[in-house]
C-alpha cells in the first residue's frame, strides 16, 4: 500500500518562499544596473548631438571664411563668421554666390536628451556668442559660436551637463 506522502506532489511553502527571495535578490542586483544604463545612453546622445550641432557651427564658420577669402562676402566687423541662429543651420545661408544654393548644414536641430522639448516644440540649446566669455551660461545673442545642453543634472562622472 503506497503511503499518501508519495503521492501527493507540488511545491512546499518553503520551496515558494525561498524563490521568492532569490528572485527579489536579482532584482534588487538587476534594477540599478538598467536605470544607470539607461542615463549613460542618454550621455551617450547628448555627446552625439553636441557634436553634430557643433560641426555644423565649424563648417558655416569655414565657407563664411571662404566667402570672405574669395571676395564673395565683404568683411564686416560686426560678424563673427558664425550663424546668428541655429536655425540658420537648418534654413541654410547664401554665401554670396560660393554655392549655386543656399548651403544647409543640418536636417533639423537635434535635441537635447538631458532637456528634452515638449511635444511639438523646437528643442532648446544653450548658446554662447563669439563675444562671450567660454563659461558664459547665456548667449550674447549675437550669434552662435558654441551650444550647451540646459539641463541643470550631474553626469555620471560627476560634471555638469552644461558645462559639456
Amino acid at each position: 500500500m503506497p503511503s499518501r506522502l508519495r503521492t501527493c506532489r507540488g511545491v512546499s511553502l518553503i520551496e515558494l518562499i525561498v524563490t521568492m527571495v532569490i528572485l527579489g535578490i536579482l532584482a534588487s542586483l538587476i534594477m540599478p544596473l538598467m536605470q544607470m544604463s539607461a542615463i549613460r545612453s542618454r550621455e551617450i546622445e547628448l555627446h552625439r548631438n553636441l557634436r553634430i550641432i557643433r560641426t555644423a557651427i565649424d563648417e558655416f564658420k569655414k565657407n563664411y571664411d571662404r566667402a570672405i577669402a574669395g571676395k564673395q562676402i565683404l568683411p564686416s566687423m560686426d560678424k563673427s563668421g558664425c550663424p546668428e541662429t541655429l536655425q540658420q543651420l537648418v534654413d541654410g545661408y547664401d554665401f554670396g554666390g560660393l554655392f549655386p544654393y543656399k548651403k544647409k548644414f543640418l536636417r533639423r536641430i537635434p535635441p537635447d536628451p538631458m532637456n528634452p522639448p515638449p511635444l511639438g516644440e523646437e528643442p532648446k540649446w544653450g548658446t554662447r556668442s563669439y563675444a562671450d566669455s567660454p563659461d558664459s551660461t547665456t548667449g550674447g545673442g549675437e550669434d552662435v559660436y558654441d551650444v550647451h545642453s540646459l539641463s541643470e543634472g550631474t553626469a555620471i562622472d560627476g560634471t555638469k551637463y552644461k558645462d559639456w
